[in-house]
């Protein structure tokens, strides 16, 4: 009406903003060291292949089950931030080790500290970023913070590529300079970003344990069957070593398979935040249904040959796919669980899918040298397929719908 001010927009907070760009500075320093680490181990260092699985396999474990700990205990004390900095702050801390590392057991100490630090942060930072998005904005908050660390998960290995021809193949140096993004990652963190103030009803509530009975119950059925949804999900995503491995056999040379990573993370960090935004107009299982599409489009792309057109169709639907469901499931678990019980929330979620994600990678493994590439995607397919018929059941039966999802 005439006269009427106009209602400004609606912006995502300078917090979420600053997370993200906390998530891209880490990813940067993690992955110039990661997408170097198993070269620097066999080469410099001789450390068996058998060695290198194994370090790798205890290293992932440790971040799985760290990431339930630190969410129920983030729940229990009522704050987010003083945890997602110790989780940093081990992160960036581990980078030194690398650099001075001379035996494989200095190797697995360092992986030991930054996946500790990776489990500390994961479930308290998801949780403090659905507490500081506003209303009606969390897919484009988490979509957001999962581009922006998404573009450091392909900055950091493309600058290690350029350093490595700059300086001669020096591991340890560039080792070094990966300090950098890692300490002022957790310099953004703590200067930069605000813990949401509780309620005040809230804040005087007395504290409970948020893994009793009572309190895993008030998480609630449209909790649980996010849970199962993300695990089946990951059983059809299988690790994007895969990816790698496919490309190779079309002939990709070995100095050049980061870009299969690179390649992929492009497409994940145009998309993530986009769909974000989407999710917050429009059905959660829906989108998320589209999503399980484009990866068995992805599956079958790359069953189907491994020349360079099938290899990298099928990386860029991946990438995708990826856009359309990562920040997608971790909106669910925030719309899902009450406010108090974030922080448990996530690291039931991580931890659920993080062991998929083992089971799928090793089921993969065992098709691939049993039967061949071609099988292990027709199975991830498979299993896409799965999850998609268990999320048509639900929400036909009307057991799970996105306004039942969201508490609050």
């Amino acid at each position: 009406m005439p006269g009427t001010p106009a209602v400004p927009p609606q912006r995502l907070p300078a917090a979420i903003w600053a997370l993200g760009f906390v998530s891209l500075l880490m990813d940067i320093s993690s992955e110039m060291i990661h997408s170097l680490l198993p070269v620097f181990m066999v080469t410099v260092l001789g450390t068996s292949m058998w060695a290198v699985g194994l370090i790798e396999g205890v290293a992932e474990a440790t971040a799985l089950i760290v990431k339930v700990f630190s969410g129920v205990l983030s729940d229990y004390w009522g704050k987010r931030k003083p945890l997602a900095v110790l989780g940093y702050g081990l992160g960036a801390a581990s980078k030194p080790l690398f650099a001075l590392a001379t035996t494989t057991g200095m190797v697995l100490a360092a992986r030991l500290i930054d996946r500790t630090g990776k489990g500390i942060r994961g479930a308290p930072r998801d949780a403090l970023v659905a507490d500081l998005a506003p209303p009606g904005m969390r897919g484009a908050a988490f979509g957001l913070r999962q581009s922006l660390d998404t573009v450091g998960a392909f900055v950091g290995p493309l600058l290690a590529m350029g350093l490595m021809l700059l300086w001669a193949n020096d591991f340890r140096a560039i080792f070094w300079v990966a300090m950098v993004p890692g300490f002022m990652a957790v310099a953004l963190l703590l200067f930069g970003v605000q813990e949401a103030a509780p309620a005040p009803d809230k804040a005087a509530a007395p504290r409970r344990n948020p893994i009793s009975r009572d309190e895993l119950r008030r998480l609630g059925a449209p909790y649980w069957r996010v849970v199962v949804i993300g695990a089946v999900f990951t059983l059809a995503r299988f690790s994007e070593a895969f990816l790698v491995l496919r490309a190779l056999q079309g002939g990709l040379p070995i100095a050049w398979t980061p870009l299969v990573l690179i390649g992929m993370n492009v497409v994940y960090a145009l998309g993530a935040y986009p769909f974000g935004k989407l999710s917050d107009q429009m059905s959660h299982t829906k989108l998320l249904a589209a999503g399980l599409v484009v990866l068995i489009a992805a599956d079958v792309v790359l069953a189907s040959g491994n020349h360079w057109t099938f290899v990298w169709a099928g990386i860029a639907l991946w990438g995708l796919h990826m856009a359309m469901t990562q920040g997608l499931l971790a909106t669910m678990v925030a719309d899902a669980a009450p406010a108090d019980l974030r922080g448990t929330a996530f690291g039931f979620f991580n931890l659920m899918s993080g062991l998929a994600m083992l089971l799928a990678s090793t089921v993969a493994g065992v098709l691939w040298d049993q039967l061949g590439a071609p099988v292990t995607f027709v199975a991830g397919a498979v299993f896409s397929l799965a999850a998609l018929a268990l999320l048509g059941y639900w929400r036909g039966a009307r057991v799970y719908d996105d306004a039942a999802a969201s508490p609050e």
